[in-house]
């Protein structure tokens, strides 16, 4: 425990040199006062960093002396000592804002961990202070937002950073999920430490314990050497997660053992290593639905989903669609040196009344196209993507014949949309809400079928969406 200054408040004399005696023996700087007028007077003075107070004094109690330094110093936690007849008034001080109560005759090991942790409070005050005006800055950078949903969703994000709470980061496809998870990050007491991000979706089921945990030289075929994974990578720091639900069930019972005891073994590792990490996390899959169909652990759902951040899509806080469509012609255009300084209100019109199935991510794509485009000053409809400029409204809908069954739709619907976007399977995976794995997954399904049944012109579409070089099983191959 590091010094700090302690002003130690008792109505009875020797009470108070004997603590200001033991106090000053833990290295603390200590001041006393004998009734609250005085401890008043020495708090302007002192400055302390915790008041260590009696509760029950004649004239000024202990609870007039808090209320008093609310105005002073409130920031400075206080610790009330009271005997067993003032219990209930010390419970009804918690109530009113003390940090704690130590009952008389007093626990000297009690008392030293409760100025500890009083003293970690103040601290941690200080730096929420400190974080507060960061996340101003980071408004500025990151999230770009006017509208009252999303001020509240920097509010929660201003509340849970400085903790150690897991954070469940929910929302469609290009919210702005791991923007969110950075601002955590880097308004935490962490922030000096690693972030890193992974998505889940993207690591082949065969690889993915070896990046998560690690292996050591020879633990499987190609291991030429040892490798931490992204926990060891993460330590002390904070692990992003994205795509969370695409986490093999039969890995899970290890990921929420490292959670909970703080642990992991290397694959062909015959040591423990201790981990410090934070860990966010990020779906955009029905977890709750997930744990109905087996495929997701309900432990290891509320290990990770103990405070939740809902990222509202675009098109519900169109109101901040002005203010991030300028922050993008301001990026792209630097980054470009163009002269383009804005958007045509014509533009902006359209821009604000797209539906925007990608969300920020498509918002940020159609901007920097159209910077692109842009000769001058200002872009106008005709920079802005065909489909969404009204140049090509057939393009919106694709008819289908009645009769078909559900899987057939669904199989007309993912591949009129990846041609809708030029085979990019990327973009396609964004708009339909599902990972590029499923996507990926289907398609080759689709090739699959497509080769049995003889159906050239569609198998020849499938083959060019993703299923060349696909398994006979049909089954990606990732690696």
């Amino acid at each position: 425990m590091g010094s700090a200054r302690i002003l130690a408040v008792d109505d009875e004399r020797a009470t108070c040199e004997a603590l200001a005696e033991m106090l000053s023996s833990w290295g603390h700087k200590v001041e006393v006062a004998f009734d609250g007028h005085d401890a008043l007077r020495k708090a302007g003075e002192f400055r302390p960093d915790v008041v260590l107070s009696d509760l029950a004094m004649p004239e000024t109690d202990g609870l007039w002396l808090m209320r008093q330094l609310r105005e002073e110093l409130p920031d400075c936690p206080v610790v009330f000592l009271t005997g067993r007849g003032t219990i209930d008034a010390a419970v009804a001080a918690i109530k009113e804002g003390a940090y704690d109560f130590i009952e008389k005759p007093l626990n000297i090991a009690r008392l030293k961990v409760c100025i500890e942790r009083a003293l970690e409070k103040k601290e941690t005050q200080r730096e929420v202070q400190t974080l507060r005006r960061r996340l101003k800055q980071l408004g500025q950078q990151d999230l770009i937002a006017q509208s009252g949903v999303m001020r509240k969703v920097g509010e929660l994000i201003e509340k849970v950073a400085p903790s150690k709470a897991s954070v469940a980061i929910s929302g469609e496809s290009g919210t702005g999920k791991e923007v969110v998870a950075r601002a955590i990050h880097n308004l935490s007491l962490r922030r000096e430490k690693p972030f890193i991000a992974i998505n889940c979706a993207s690591i082949p089921a065969t690889l993915i314990e070896s990046e998560f945990f690690g292996h050591e030289r020879g633990a499987f075929t190609g291991a030429d050497q040892r490798r931490p994974g992204v926990f060891e990578m993460a330590h002390g720091g904070t692990l992003f997660l994205d795509e969370l639900g695409e986490i093999p069930i039969e890995l899970q019972a290890k990921l929420l053992r490292v959670l909970e005891e703080g642990r992991l073994r290397r694959l062909g590792g015959k040591v423990e290593i201790e981990v410090d990490v934070r860990v966010l996390c990020a779906t955009n899959r029905d977890l709750k639905q997930e744990i109905k169909n087996q495929r997701f652990r309900e432990d290891l759902y509320f290990r990770l989903n103990v405070f939740q951040v809902h990222l509202p899509p675009l098109r519900e806080r169109r109101e901040d669609i002005p203010i991030l469509v300028q922050h993008f012609v301001e990026k792209f255009g630097g980054d470009s040196a163009k002269r383009v300084t804005g958007v045509h209100p014509e533009a902006m019109e359209v821009l604000k009344s797209h539906d925007w199935p990608g969300n920020i991510r498509e918002l940020r794509n159609a901007v920097e196209r159209a910077v692109i485009l842009c000769d001058g000053e200002l872009i106008t409809r005709e920079h802005l993507p065909p489909d969404m400029a009204g140049k090509s409204p057939e393009r919106h809908s694709f008819r289908l014949p009645y009769g078909l069954s559900l899987d057939a739709v669904e199989r007309e619907y993912i591949l009129g949309s990846l041609q809708r976007n030029g085979n990019n399977k990327a973009r396609t995976a964004e708009i339909l809400g599902v990972s590029e794995k499923t996507l990926y997954n289907k398609l080759n399904r689709y090739a699959a079928e497509a080769r049995q049944q003889g159906q050239g012109v569609a198998g020849g579409l499938i083959k060019a969406a993703g299923g060349e070089g696909s398994s006979g099983s049909g089954e990606a191959d990732f690696r």
